[in-house]
């Protein structure tokens, strides 16, 4: 075997090792059949997309998406620097980091990425993160209303291009914030989203 056939079947060998320990997190499945709509529910709180109504962006990156969320149960909205960052849901704003100027693919610079954490009513937290320089229009002990405008997005932080990076979290029975799937309101219908595709917001 060449050092060149070496190297590769090594690498070929973490990807797969990486792939296994992704598919041991304990919701990946259940999330993965509810974006495709293998199982059907109803229930959960429905929440606006994160942007402007009557705008669109694209869902770049979902759900345990393989390129950096392996093993996170969050999305990523394709934006440009500067665009205007809605609130998914009612809450009260109770973080806020906003003098981060730096950002790109080195882990170096995750301690740089702006963001606001607002918790919602029912407990859960939504964290709208990468948001630019200054970017947060909300500050702690604020009350936010769903579709309020609250921030800038931008690239501060671990992140390759401008982007929103979005998640909610919920408090489980021991006391720890676990991610979580959530819908969304979109012309498409009330849905969990996919990758790769672009998404309307709307008011119903």
């Amino acid at each position: 075997m060449t050092c060149k056939q070496y190297l590769l079947l090594n690498f070929l060998i973490a990807l797969l090792l990486v792939g296994c320990s992704a598919s041991k997190y304990p919701f990946r499945t259940q999330i993965k059949q509810l974006q495709k709509g293998i199982v059907k529910e109803d229930t959960s709180y429905a929440y606006n997309l994160p942007y402007a109504y009557n705008t669109s962006h694209r869902l770049v990156q979902g759900y345990f998406s393989r390129y950096s969320h392996k093993n996170r149960a969050a999305l990523d909205f394709k934006m440009k620097s500067g665009t205007a960052v809605h609130a998914a849901r009612n809450g009260i704003v109770t973080r806020v980091k906003e003098d981060g100027s730096k950002g790109g693919w080195n882990k170096k610079y995750r301690s740089e990425g702006n963001f606001i954490i607002i918790q919602h009513p029912d407990g859960s937290r939504a964290g709208y993160w990468h948001l630019q320089h200054n970017g947060a229009l909300v500050n702690v002990g604020d009350t936010v209303l769903q579709g309020q405008h609250i921030g800038l997005s931008g690239k501060t932080g671990f992140a390759l291009f401008p982007h929103l990076h979005f998640l909610v979290w919920r408090n489980d029975a021991r006391g720890q914030w676990i991610p979580t799937a959530t819908r969304f309101i979109t012309s498409k219908g009330i849905i969990y989203l996919r990758p790769f595709r672009k998404y309307r917001n709307i008011h119903i």
